[in-house]
């Protein structure tokens, strides 16, 4: 597509959008190609604009948050890609015990605000990684609780524009996954608990040290790779397939915690995927269980 076209489509918006942008910047992993476009909404009404033009000119639109779950193809991808973390996308109320997050707040930051300010209930999510959206989109949690325990409700866009609130009992969450089917997710609102700030951070701490001595925080990953099967943890099954330090290319499945792969030196996308399947397809020659991806591959 030529700048010019380009410039007309997005007229008038140049401020909020790049084009031919490095998503590799944009991921823990740290790798992938360019965007086609890379656009970074402020308010709600400038969303719904993007939406209109992308929709007036039969561009693909893809939502990202912090990247921390997500694997880019080398090639990069073709369309618009829209990060809501910018201006209003990146601001929290907290009234009471009520906690209004939208999308581009960062759910480290919140737990440690929410600790600091004796809120309960979502210190369970201490060291995961993300945006409330991501958090939101895939309920993000682990073995010490997820966040759709706290959620009342999420304020949506669909891929035409249209906003509205989805709200419990109506809004279900279940492992890994919530039944929101719009493209966007604007804002959730969070009910929390008054507590002492001494004890949050208690557990907080706990938690964190945790996860510090059983997963490979200091390395270039994506976090788990694969959901659990029922009734089974993925990283047994994948240690017991003997596939802890398995290679390929500079990808590497990690000797601390078999559910993550590690990006090494000269890392691409490619050698991420090509791990990924091999390590699929042993586990289910030796164990005969079938892994499903938590990370989310583009195409």
């Amino acid at each position: 597509m030529s700048g010019r076209l380009q410039m007309n489509i997005f007229n008038g918006l140049e401020e909020i959008v790049k084009t031919d942008y490095p998503l590799a910047e944009q991921t823990w992993y740290g790798l992938g190609g360019p965007a086609e476009f890379f656009i970074r909404p402020r308010t709600t009404d400038e969303l719904k604009e993007v939406v209109q033009r992308c929709n007036d000119n039969d561009i693909p639109m893809r939502v990202i948050g912090f990247g921390s779950n997500l694997l880019i193809p080398d090639e990069g991808v073709r369309g618009a890609v829209i990060r809501l973390d910018n201006g209003d996308f990146g601001k929290n109320d907290i009234e009471g015990e009520t906690v209004i997050a939208w999308a581009g707040v960062d759910l480290g930051k919140l737990v440690l605000e929410c600790t600091r300010r004796g809120l309960a209930g979502i210190e369970e999510l201490t060291g995961i990684p993300g945006s409330i959206g991501g958090a939101i989109k895939m309920n993000a949690g682990g073995k010490f609780g997820e966040i759709g325990m706290v959620v009342e409700s999420v304020t949506v866009m669909d891929s035409g524009g249209n906003v509205f609130t989805r709200s419990k009992p109506d809004l279900m969450f279940d492992y890994r996954r919530v039944n929101i089917t719009a493209k966007f997710i604007l804002n959730a609102t969070m009910k929390l608990n008054k507590a002492d700030p001494e004890q949050i951070l208690r557990s907080v701490k706990e938690i964190w040290i945790y996860k510090k001595n059983h997963q490979p925080l200091s390395s270039r990953n994506a976090g788990c790779i694969f959901k659990n099967p029922p009734g089974q943890k993925a990283g047994s099954l994948i240690d017991r397939a003997g596939l802890k330090g398995l290679q390929t290319g500079g990808a590497k499945v990690s000797e601390k915690h078999a559910n993550f792969i590690i990006a090494q030196e000269g890392c691409k996308s490619a050698d991420v995927i090509q791990l990924i399947s091999q390590v699929q397809h042993k586990v289910k020659e030796q164990l005969g269980v079938e892994l499903e991806p938590e990370i989310e591959i583009w195409k």
